[in-house]
């Protein structure tokens, strides 16, 4: 598995996937198709199953994809599934993270705690009846503001306690060795390894 093709078209994923992955040649969809998957699955693995088998389809390739969002547990789960377009489709971060703090307003302190989740997949081909899958979590609390220029989506807001600052705050080096994705990756490289 010489190439691989990332099923994503956002410029911050591609960027933390390709350090994630180094020594791979990872290739991102756009250099081969602009459109994206619809994610129509109830789960993030299911979308991020539908990425990848939508990419490798497309490229003749083998894909790695992952679907990724925000969970908080006073909004019971959401922004969940929908996080990339949580404030309505087309919807860029900014207004993703106001939307998130709008509905966060009336939420005290202490009960804030969230956590970004993350499912990878790997398809070896579209019709692919193992995928290998990778599955990551990184705990959390929502700030009542944005902190930090780095990240993207939600990480101006996304407190790190052990850190004591935001995923935006945070040098890439250490986020790329913990965040949910890296955890994710991590699952996998075992996997990968024998392919």
């Amino acid at each position: 598995m010489s190439t691989l093709v990332l099923a994503s078209n956002n410029p911050g994923k591609i960027a933390e996937l390709k350090a994630l992955l180094p020594g791979r040649d990872v290739r991102p969809q756009g250099e081969y198709f602009s459109e994206e998957a619809v994610e129509t699955g109830h789960s993030f693995i299911e979308n991020a199953l539908i990425k990848a088998r939508y990419a490798a389809s497309r490229t003749g390739l083998p894909a790695i994809a992952d679907d990724s969002g925000l969970e908080v547990s006073a909004l019971k789960g959401e922004p969940g599934i929908f996080s990339a377009r949580y404030a309505g489709r087309g919807a860029n971060d900014t207004q993703n993270l106001y939307k998130l703090l709008e509905m966060m307003h009336d939420v005290p302190d202490g009960e804030r705690q969230a956590s970004y989740f993350c499912a990878m997949v790997v398809v070896r081909h579209a019709q692919d009846p193992t995928p290998l899958i990778g599955l990551g979590r990184w705990h959390g609390e929502i700030l009542r503001q944005p902190e930090g220029s780095g990240g993207f989506g939600y990480d101006p807001v996304f407190y790190l306690p052990k850190w004591q600052c935001t995923a935006a705050q945070l040098s890439s080096e250490v986020k790329n060795q913990h965040s949910h994705r890296a955890q994710a990756l991590k699952a996998l490289v075992t996997q990968l390894s024998v392919e």
